[in-house]
């Protein structure tokens, strides 16, 4: 599996290297796509050069991670070939106590069996933390992790929209006992989310070489300019459980400068998919760029940002940060 046009970056100061634009399951596995429709998905990926596929324990309930391992057993891909991700933190376990909302030993433990078995994998390549616990000692989630590693459970973990200072104090106590520490970081960052990423991060980047995953790089799809009329009743934003999303893709300030963007992307000949995609990859501290999508069509649309990329000069990025204003 290789791509001319695929781009590769090292996950942090790992010698991991992952696909510039990669697929994530968030939302479409198990939700809007049979596996049939999650094959395509993930063979266009594939073929587009994609080898990082993402997931997580929560999406739809362990749902998701169940159809993404039907799918990889399926394609027959070589295991050497792909790099895949799960995260834990929300449990999918009801209301069972220490199994919910928790970074606790017992709880990890035990998740990322599960996770094996649903994804049908003898191993993760990356495991991330989903959230920060507040009850529980970041020394005895960082001990769990590095044990995950040990084990040949995991080749590496991180954490997942964790401050700065949580992700240091983490690295810390690593660094400290000798564990293996915190690769990468999956934060939210798109043209309208950029502070965490550009501002709050600055300097772990340098200091304890922090990679990064990132996540939502369309806001969900408002960065498309699809939802200039309103929420398609096909759209995720339409469905069941999503009302939080469909006052955001229809707020006026950030639709505004959706449109202040539109005639950019025209310029450029790509569309506003591609152009926001290509904006986040543009940021050297972004090691790859998850994307999302419902149909195989999308996927490769999508993936063609990689040539968009050599496009976003620093005068169009300048243009951009103007109409973003």
């Amino acid at each position: 599996m290789t791509s001319k046009k695929m781009q590769y970056r090292r996950l942090g100061r790992s010698g991991l290297q992952v696909s510039v634009l990669s697929f994530g399951s968030w939302v479409t596995f198990d939700n809007q796509l049979g596996d049939d429709m999650a094959l395509e998905c993930m063979q266009a990926a594939y073929d587009s050069g994609c080898n990082f596929f993402d997931n997580a324990e929560v999406y739809s309930n362990g749902g998701s991670e169940s159809q993404m391992g039907r799918v990889i057993s399926q394609l027959g891909w070589k295991r050497e070939s792909y790099v895949v991700s799960t995260k834990f933190y929300w449990g999918i376990n009801g209301n069972m106590r220490n199994m919910r909302n928790t970074l606790n030993r017992k709880y990890l433990s035990q998740a990322i069996d599960r996770s094996l078995e649903r994804m049908q994998l003898d191993f993760l390549d990356l495991v991330f933390c989903h959230r920060a616990d507040p009850n529980t000692p970041i020394e005895e989630t960082v001990w769990a992790m590095s044990d995950m590693v040990s084990q040949g459970k995991a080749l590496y973990w991180g954490t997942s929209e964790w401050s700065a200072d949580e992700i240091r104090a983490a690295w810390e106590i690593a660094e400290r006992h000798h564990l293996h520490k915190p690769v990468m970081e999956q934060p939210q960052y798109n043209m309208l989310t950029r502070t965490r990423v550009e501002e709050e991060y600055a300097r772990l980047y340098d200091d304890i070489g922090l990679g990064t995953t990132i996540w939502s790089p369309l806001a969900s799809g408002l960065l498309t300019g699809k939802y200039k009329d309103g929420v398609p009743q096909d759209s995720r934003g339409a469905l069941p459980g999503y009302e939080w999303l469909a006052e955001r893709l229809t707020d006026a300030d950030s639709m505004a400068k959706v449109e202040r963007l539109r005639p950019i992307a025209t310029e450029l000949g790509c569309s506003m998919a591609q152009m926001a995609l290509a904006w986040c990859a543009a940021n050297p501290r972004v090691s790859t760029v998850i994307t999302g999508a419902s149909r195989a069509s999308q996927v490769v649309e999508n993936f063609e940002a990689i040539d968009v990329l050599a496009l976003l000069t620093p005068d169009v990025l300048e243009r951009i940060d103007l109409a973003l204003a």
